[in-house]
């Protein structure tokens, strides 16, 4: 990516060595569903708070003190997540501005195992997700590793995608449609919930999406080729090729992210596009 004028976000906290032995702080939730939420996250890398149905309209836990600085200037994995979160935040305040609001900038945190949030303990188990509680993405670097062995999405882009996909996430928050998804959710049976999911991060993807497209009309950030590694990463974490992998076989009610087949076109739609209106999956009567 061509980043070399792009400015970095100082909207970055780093955890990175500080020892938090916090227990999962998942409310009344039971131990069972955590540990579904948090192997699902991993497999899938995305929002595992959408799993577990934390909201901003829900009571989170108080979040304990955390000592958070900012990443050294010698650190190019930090300064290469700062400079892809400062794009998203020049790109979405020019959207909100065009269409008469204001946008407010989400802190992303650097940790590494685990770490306090608003929605209760995240750890690098989960992968990158998103607390609407505390209006914060959190990510542990070493999953760039796992997108690039585990999932065989290698290259900058890819990791990009992954970033704006979570911003995608604080997009719907400002938005109010978090919100009414998840208060959707707690009257559905469970296959209607996770269909809601799955048109909740279908929305992400697509706004991560159009973030790369107003980015590179701005600024020309992506090379040739680069659009293809974030459709092989939107591709290697569909819920289908997922359970494949895991269970060998394919139980598509029980998707809460999308197919790839369906991730890969949302994402496309959107870069396609670069139009937030492009974006509704709650309207879609197919997706």
């Amino acid at each position: 990516m061509r980043l070399d004028d792009q400015d970095e976000s100082s909207n970055v906290e780093d955890r990175r060595g500080e020892s938090y032995g916090g227990g999962i702080g998942a409310g009344g939730l039971g131990l069972g569903t955590v540990i579904v939420a948090l192997a699902a996250g991993y497999f899938l890398g995305i929002d595992p708070m959408t799993i577990l149905g934390m909201a901003s309209n829900l009571q989170a836990p108080p979040t304990p003190h955390v000592t958070a600085h900012k990443p050294p200037p010698d650190d190019p994995a930090a300064r290469f997540v700062s400079k892809i979160l400062a794009s998203t935040e020049t790109t979405w305040e020019r959207i909100f501005r065009e269409h008469g609001e204001s946008y407010l900038r989400p802190k992303l945190v650097l940790f590494s195992g685990a770490t306090p949030t608003a929605c209760g303990t995240g750890q690098a188990a989960m992968g990158p997700f998103y607390c609407p509680a505390d209006r914060r993405v959190y990510i542990d670097l070493s999953f760039y590793r796992d997108l690039r062995t585990r999932f065989h999405a290698p290259g900058e882009f890819a990791q990009a995608y992954v970033i704006a996909h979570e911003v995608g996430h604080h997009v719907q928050n400002l938005m109010g449609i978090s919100e009414k998804v998840h208060r959707a959710q707690q009257g559905s049976n469970r296959s209607r919930a996770n269909a809601l999911s799955v048109r909740l991060e279908l929305q992400a993807d697509c706004f991560a999406g159009v973030w790369a497209a107003k980015a590179d009309a701005a600024k020309q950030i992506i090379e040739p080729g680069e659009i293809e590694q974030a459709l092989r990463a939107a591709s290697a974490i569909g819920d289908d090729r997922l359970q494949q992998q895991s269970q060998g076989r394919v139980v598509p009610e029980s998707f809460t992210h999308g197919s790839s087949e369906q991730r890969v076109r949302w994402f496309k739609r959107g870069i396609e596009s670069g139009d937030i209106r492009q974006c509704d999956t709650f309207k879609a009567a197919s997706l």
